[in-house]
């Protein structure tokens, strides 16, 4: 498609210093631009991916994906209960749909725990010490003290619970629950103290902060709720796909019960993720675009310089679509050389970025990311091919766009016109 001296010209033309009627300098300054817009992207992109990953990971990594829940019924003294009765039987059924990889009964309630002259607020979940070891996170965290296979002999807590009431693996804590003894002067509340066997980190802030895990037998009598589940949880072999697998698990869960996913639960979030993230795409090809004007600027400078130089070379015989691929090349040059280089410093950013972040947490002082805002513990980066592909086609694309119309004004340029004072 090009001749040879056609890149011969181009190449001659980008390197011309000033003096010579050249543009160096603005092709430097065009290719810096292109560069950083490009790098600025890239690491956009691979932040949000990273984001939104290790947000989902955190979810479903401590989260059931689904939630099997019964719609309740009313007691013959009136009162209304939802919890489920036929829990093992449930489980069995839901253990058979294909997709399913783990089914838990489990129990839940609010509790103040208390240590050290310390309270706070907490979440008990009631599970069966085999079924924690198969939640990811939790029993692969982030850090931990103790060990998950001493469970089944006291309570395992997240670790900002620990933190606010200064406990450690080993130490006491006591739980406080609304829901205690009956007596004929009413509801006392139920106070108990269980050794802490296991202190976990899953890296979201909002579960590390309430979360606390009870044996499940032991559950059913704090909460009393004898013979009962409050819940059946439900992981499947994949969780983006969840909303496929709801008809066949709602048919095995029958009448009176009903399904509460994960993204049930989190919608807000991914919604807000998701606004976000098509915002920050506009901003940042708006970046990119505002970078290759520059080479729309360098070009016409270049083709007001090279008015001798065209009239010579059209009255050689070269033909309006030699010049215009003349110019073409001198444009795209740039764009596709600050295309590679700022594909480079993206990449690199991400592959890169926890030692990065680490050098400017290091600069800052500390507490540069909070992960009571942020929910999650670190700045994350996923670097896909998606998205790499996507930045260097759009810069690619604009590259040769924007180069056109100043070719075509070289490429119409009258030769004549051109000589007439030379």
């Amino acid at each position: 498609m090009f001749q040879r001296f056609e890149w011969m010209i181009a190449w001659r033309y980008l390197r011309a210093r000033r003096s010579e009627g050249g543009i160096s300098v603005m092709t430097w300054i065009s290719l810096a631009g292109i560069s950083l817009a490009v790098f600025a992207l890239i690491a956009v992109l691979a932040v949000r991916t990273g984001f939104r990953y290790e947000f989902v990971d955190t979810i479903v990594g401590a989260n059931p994906h689904v939630s099997v829940l019964s719609y309740g019924e009313v007691l013959p003294n009136g009162t209304l209960t939802r919890t489920v009765s036929d829990y093992d039987a449930l489980t069995e059924r839901l253990s058979g749909v294909e997709g399913v990889v783990t089914v838990k009964p489990v129990v839940t309630g609010q509790v103040m725990a208390t240590a050290n002259g310390r309270n706070t607020g907490a979440q008990v979940i009631g599970i069966r010490p085999e079924d924690l070891a198969g939640i990811p996170r939790v029993a692969s965290p982030e850090q931990s003290q103790g060990d998950i296979a001493d469970f089944a002999g006291g309570v395992a807590l997240g670790w900002f619970v620990a933190q606010d009431l200064g406990l450690q693996a080993g130490d006491m804590v006591r739980l406080i629950s609304p829901e205690g003894t009956k007596t004929p002067f009413g509801t006392s509340p139920r106070v108990k103290a269980y050794p802490v066997t296991y202190v976990f980190q899953v890296g979201r802030y909002d579960i590390d902060k309430i979360r606390i895990y009870m044996p499940f037998d032991e559950a059913q009598i704090y909460f009393n709720k004898p013979e009962l589940a409050d819940e059946v949880q439900v992981t499947l072999t994949d969780a983006e796909q969840v909303d496929s697998f709801a008809p066949r698990l709602i048919a095995a869960a029958g009448d009176g019960n009903y399904l509460w996913t994960w993204k049930d639960a989190a919608g807000g979030f991914l919604r807000a993720l998701q606004m976000e993230d098509n915002i920050m795409f506009v901003i940042m090809s708006i970046l990119v675009l505002v970078a290759t004007l520059n080479i729309t600027s360098g070009l016409v400078m270049l083709v007001k310089n090279k008015g001798r130089d065209i009239g010579i070379l059209r009255t050689m015989g070269l033909s309006e679509g030699t010049v215009l691929r003349v110019f073409f090349l001198c444009g795209a040059s740039i764009g596709v050389v600050g295309t590679a280089i700022g594909t480079l410093l993206g990449c690199l950013f991400a592959i890169y970025i926890d030692q990065i972040f680490g050098f400017v947490n290091w600069v800052a002082g500390g507490g540069v990311w909070d992960p009571s805002v942020r929910y999650i513990s670190a700045l994350p980066a996923r670097l896909e091919l998606g998205d790499v592909l996507l930045a260097v086609t759009l810069s690619l694309s604009l590259s040769f766009i924007v180069t056109i119309f100043p070719a075509r004004r070289a490429a119409r340029m009258n030769p004549v016109e051109a000589l007439r004072y030379e």
